[in-house]
């Protein structure tokens, strides 16, 4: 059975604290896992929760800031050390191909396994496999940061009251899925589109068209909400998010699940953000993140 869940590694901003690591996400999609924004300490987090190097198929760095990035060194090593058979591919912004180097070679040791290099330059699709497409889009911060979206391919809903209608039953069934029509009978008249689920992972930014591209219509939305609203004008400054400027891309973009992360070291009550959130209207299921916990991709309507 295809496994889906969202594994949080960390959930600190720039300084971590005794209960929150820098950041860390790993996102389980059926057979892959995706390592998002791997700050200081990621290796050591994903022996707690269980992740493991082979685990990993792609790595994706939002933008080159220590706290979304200094981890990098020790996970890429760890996959080196334990000979991942598979291929990897690492996304990050084309502009940090510097950082992305000295961190790749940070010290000396034994190079076995090949990551694939995919920078990113611009919004777009950047790779996939059968069971979804993995996006950019560009985010508003100090220095150039992208937004990452999973979007699953849609698929097709069987009806069995229409099929039931029509005739089509047993191997008729299979047949019809595979080759659109039996007898006349044509697939659209016995299913209807079953949307393909959707994820994005938003971090370091202002509000911007990027974010909104992200967040639209998504199942499962992690976003950054460094700051509470009392202190709006700090986040604008530094390129933040608060709490309830995320819930209401959240609302207004149709979100399922809204998981709040990246949490300024000047706040230690997680209550205020989730209050903040509810109060700018969003109603959906809302987490606020804590290190080591997983979040389940809702399931389809």
């Amino acid at each position: 059975m295809s496994v889906r869940e969202l594994v949080v590694l960390g959930t600190a901003s720039q300084v971590p604290t005794r209960h929150r690591n820098h950041n860390g996400y790993l996102l389980r999609w059926d057979g892959e896992g995706i390592l998002f924004d791997p700050g200081e300490g990621t290796q050591r987090q994903m022996l707690r929760a269980g992740v493991a190097a082979h685990d990993l198929n792609r790595i994706c760095v939002t933008h080159f800031h220590g706290d979304h990035s200094l981890g990098l060194a020790g996970v890429i090593q760890r996959i080196n050390l334990d000979r991942v058979p598979h291929e990897i591919t690492a996304h990050y912004p084309k502009s940090g191909q510097r950082f992305f180097d000295r961190l790749r070679y940070a010290t000396a040791y034994r190079e076995t396994v090949e990551i694939t290099q995919a920078p990113v330059s611009e919004d777009g699709v950047l790779g996939g496999s059968a069971s979804y497409a993995l996006e950019a889009r560009k985010l508003s911060h100090p220095v150039e940061s992208y937004g990452y979206r999973l979007v699953e391919p849609d698929g097709r809903r069987m009806l069995p009251d229409r099929l039931a209608v029509h005739g089509i039953k047993g191997p008729d069934v299979g047949r019809i899925q595979r080759e659109g029509a039996v007898g006349g009978v044509t697939l659209a008249d016995v299913s209807e589109v079953r949307r393909g689920q959707r994820f994005a992972f938003v971090m370091d930014t202002r509000l911007c068209d990027g974010v909104y591209a992200l967040a639209d219509g998504c199942d499962l939305l992690v976003i950054e909400s460094t700051f509470l609203d009392e202190d709006t004008d700090l986040a604008v400054e530094h390129g933040h998010l608060t709490a309830g400027q995320a819930a209401r891309v959240a609302r207004e973009a149709g979100v399922r699940h809204l998981v709040l992360t990246h949490f300024s070291q000047r706040y230690s009550e997680p209550d205020e953000f989730e209050r903040q959130a509810r109060a700018a209207g969003f109603d959906g299921e809302l987490t606020v993140a804590h290190d080591l916990l997983r979040v389940p991709v809702p399931k389809r309507r």
